[in-house]
């Protein structure tokens, strides 16, 4: 790992100890050993331990006594506040962005979806799967101009993209879906039909929870 600024290094390993959480490269309950970190990732304890806190904040890691950090435990319970939070957050989110959005918001967020399509076809890249769902729905939030919102939105999905790699493991279908709900929706914003389109994004939204709580209770 090449050095830089102690901020974008503390984000570096914050970001490689995350995909490899979400990949299942470190299972739940394992300790994550700061000075076998640090001598893995040629760097000082420092930002390993900084990324572990802002790990722990994200509900990827804990901090138990006589262990350290250890990877958290996926909690099927906890599904139901997370989703049930992006639902009522991102439907207000893009109902107050809704007379706000341009023809450029709108193609951005078509761009993102070719990138889907592109997955699909291929087979390739499915981890970026959480990246792009969330690149979509930001591009239709943003002119809402509610930062604080959106960044607790965005802290929630951190919390989420655990929960959504398991159903990219585990059911293509669900991604279909996802895909083609995304595609009602841009669908929805460009007839400028505010109301349903927030109601589907509330029930897409609320449908991805159970499937996910589905998926983790059935394993």
């Amino acid at each position: 790992m090449s050095r830089a600024p102690y901020k974008t290094l503390t984000q570096s390993v914050v970001e490689t100890l995350r995909a490899r959480i979400l990949k299942g490269e470190f299972k739940a309950g394992a300790p994550l050993r700061q000075d076998t970190l640090a001598q893995e990732l040629n760097v000082s304890r420092v930002p390993v331990r900084e990324a572990l806190m802002q790990l722990e904040a994200q509900g990827l890691v804990k901090f138990e006594a006589h262990r350290g950090a250890v990877v958290t435990e996926l909690d099927a319970e906890a599904i139901d506040e997370l989703f049930y939070l992006r639902a009522m957050l991102e439907s207000d989110l893009l109902f107050q962005a809704f007379d706000h959005l341009t023809e450029e918001h709108l193609s951005q967020a078509e761009a993102i979806l070719a990138e889907f399509d592109q997955i699909l076809e291929t087979g390739d890249q499915i981890e970026r799967w959480s990246e792009l769902n969330r690149r979509f729905h930001t591009t239709l939030y943003g002119p809402a101009n509610r930062p604080r919102t959106l960044a607790l939105v965005d802290q929630i999905n951190l919390s989420c993209d655990r929960y959504i790699q398991v159903e990219l493991l585990h059911s293509r279908q669900g991604i279909i879906t996802a895909e083609r709900e995304h595609t009602q929706l841009l669908s929805l914003c460009r007839q400028r039909r505010k109301f349903e389109a927030a109601a589907l994004l509330r029930q897409h939204i609320e449908s991805a929870g159970h499937s996910i709580k589905h998926l983790l209770n059935s394993r």
